[in-house]
Order: C-alpha cells, then structure tokens, then sequence
C-alpha cells in the first residue's frame, strides 16, 4: 500500500488482531473513509480478513500481551519502532496498556510525536488495591505522563476515572471521553422479556476471576436459598493467556442449582434475548465492558459492580443496580428484589437502551468521536 501525495498514515498498535477485530473496526473503517492510509499492527492470528475487509493493511508483531516485562517490552518496542518508521507512519495510535507502553516507547524511538493514547481498563492492576498494586499505578503514571508523552500525545479514556488517574482532567483538551468501542444498536436490537418467574440472568464474559464470574455464581445461589425465583447462564470460555482465566473443571463444576456454563457463544445477543438481566460484578480495572453496552442495547436491565466504567454506563436505580465489588450477599439481594418485580426489570430495560442511543455509546458516536480527535491531530 503506497501513501498517496498528502495521504496522512494513521497506525493502530493493539496487542491481538481479536481484539482489534471485536471492537476497534468502526475507527477503522472511519480513518479510512477521511482518506488516510490506515496500518493495523498486532499480534496476528485468525482475523487477519477482518481487519483488512475494512480497508486497512495488517501488519504483524509478535509480542505477548501477558507479560509487561521491561526487556520484553523493550524488545517489541525496537521491532515496532523500525515498523512505524517502514510506514512512515503521522499519528500513532496505542490501544491498551501494554499497546501504550511498547507503542509509546516505539513512537519515541522512531520520533512520531503525534500520539493517542486510548486506555480501555486497567486490568488485573486496577482490580487489586493492595499496595504492590497501588505502587504499580504511580510507577505506569509517572512514565505514560512523563518519558512517553509529548506535547502532542492525546488520551482516549472510556471513563473519567481512569483519566483522574493518570493525573489529567477528564473535560481538558488533551482528554476525549467516548462510550468504550460503543456497540451497535442494530444488532443488539430489544427483543420481548422472557416472562418471569424465574429472574434469567445472563453473564458475557471472558471467564476470569477479575470479572467476577465466581461471585455472580455464589449469589444466585444465595438468592435461591432465601427462596427468590433466580438463574444464570454463563457465556464465554477462558482466556488461556491471562492467569486470570478460571479453569474449565471449575467453571464445569459450577453447573447445577440454577447455574449452567454454556462456554463461548458467537451470539451474544441471542443470549440476552434469553434473559431479562445482563450481570457483570466486575472486581475492577474495566475501561467500559462491552459486554453491558450490548445487554443495555438489548434493553436488559444490568446488574453490576460500583467499579469505574460499570458505573459510567448505569446508574443505580435507573438502567439497573450498582452493587459493592466481592460482595454476594449484596448481588443475591439485588437480583432477589427484581425477580419480585417485573415492572422494574422492564422499565430498566427501557431506560438502558434509551441511555445507549442517547449516551454516546453507539460504535457510531465513538468512530465519530475518534475520527475528529484524528482530524484535529493531523491538521
């Protein structure tokens, strides 16, 4: 692919083509539609089509996105610094933390200044509040905000929190807020609520601990016990290169009681249809989870956790219930007080998708968004 006279070169660093697939593709699609030259660089495995269907080259760089070890880091960083100078790339654009870490150093080194940096969560670091943890956060501060920011970097955050955190304004100019990846709207289109009792719960998720797959598991439950009308269908598998990942004899072992794992689904919005209540009682370190964009698209009602992101997209009492991160016995009471009403579970339905459409949580309004960030960097 060659740049046209004038074409700008916008490169997009993610650690896995899957990732970039799922959620990134509308910027994609955007950054090519204003005329640049896009260049996906990533971990490649099965989505190689996808990302190119949408108009962008695909280049391949093989870095674990596990592992945040300096020397590795280190090394992917000078792999991809000669690959941005072989693009000649204008903007670069780092997707998630290590995407910040190896794509900013690498931008350095090839001496690109024009940066985004879009932060989607901090993972594992931003569940833990112990104080290896907290340590952790000031060490990633200190550097995204000092040796791998310029005065042209930009910051892309999916929740004002995780702006606060690395020390910027969440209305400043240097920071634009969207609604995560944003969802589509039409393909998770509201379906009629499965009639009640019982209260179906559905939970789209990787299988991790930080998710809190365990305690949406053990309030079910402790709601079935206390008598309430409760299920809850698990959707999703484990993710074998997090060491978050809940092992598949545990998730199996979980079946029976009102619980049943039915592993990974392509069909998230058939498994909200199922249900009238999308759960995720993250632990923390969301940006915004994608899986509640699309269960608040369906029109579900949402239980989750008080956590940033979770709560940038439901507010308690209106879209659903925000209940404390680890706590079941809260969860179980949450869900035991809407099996009891179904009216409530509707309206909440109601009033998430309206917060969808009217938020800014479309793919739409966030390529929109994205699309003019790019447009004011590059003029």
């Amino acid at each position: 692919m060659t740049a046209a006279e004038g074409q700008k070169t916008i490169a997009f660093v993610v650690t896995e083509d899957w990732f970039f697939a799922s959620h990134f593709l509308p910027m994609a699609r955007a950054a090519v539609a204003a005329g640049h030259r896009v260049a996906v660089v990533t971990r490649v495995r099965d989505h190689r089509g996808a990302i190119e269907a949408a108009g962008a080259q695909v280049v391949a760089l093989e870095a674990e996105r596990s592992s945040l070890n300096p020397m590795s880091a280190g090394y992917a960083a000078g792999q991809l610094a000669a690959l941005l100078k072989a693009l000649r790339a204008d903007l670069v654009h780092c997707v998630a933390l290590r995407g910040i870490l190896v794509g900013g150093a690498a931008a350095a080194l090839a001496g690109i200044p024009r940066r985004v940096y879009a932060l989607t969560g901090l993972g594992l670091l931003g569940a833990r509040q112990d104080r290896a943890a907290r340590l952790a956060r000031g060490a990633l501060r200190h550097l995204i905000r000092g040796p791998l920011e310029t005065r042209a970097t930009r910051y892309l955050v999916e929740n004002p929190d995780d702006a606060a955190l690395l020390g910027l304004d969440p209305a400043g100019s240097r920071v634009t807020l969207v609604g995560g990846a944003g969802v589509d709207p039409r393909a998770f289109a509201p379906t009629p609520l499965p009639p009640l009792p019982p209260l179906r719960v559905a939970l789209v998720a990787r299988m991790l601990w930080s998710k809190g797959v365990d305690t949406a598991v053990e309030a079910v439950r402790l709601a079935r016990a206390g008598g309430a009308p409760v299920e809850l269908a698990l959707y999703g598998a484990p993710d074998p290169s997090n060491r978050r990942a809940i092992p598949e004899a545990t998730l199996r072992g979980w079946a029976g009681d009102g619980v049943a794992w039915h592993g990974p689904t392509a069909d998230a919005a058939g498994a909200y249809a199922a249900a009238q209540v999308g759960c995720l009682p993250s632990r923390g370190g969301e940006g915004l989870p994608r899986t509640l964009l699309e269960a608040a698209s369906c029109g579900r009602a949402i239980v989750t956790t008080d956590v940033p992101g979770c709560r940038t997209l439901v507010r308690d009492g209106i879209e659903g219930r925000l209940v404390p991160p680890d706590d079941p016995a809260a969860l179980a009471a949450a869900l035991a007080r809407l099996a009891a009403d179904p009216a409530r579970v509707a309206a909440m339905g109601e009033a998430a998708r309206r917060r969808i459409l009217e938020g800014g949580f479309t793919e739409e309004a966030v390529a929109s968004a994205v699309a003019r960030l790019h447009a004011a960097m590059l003029a």
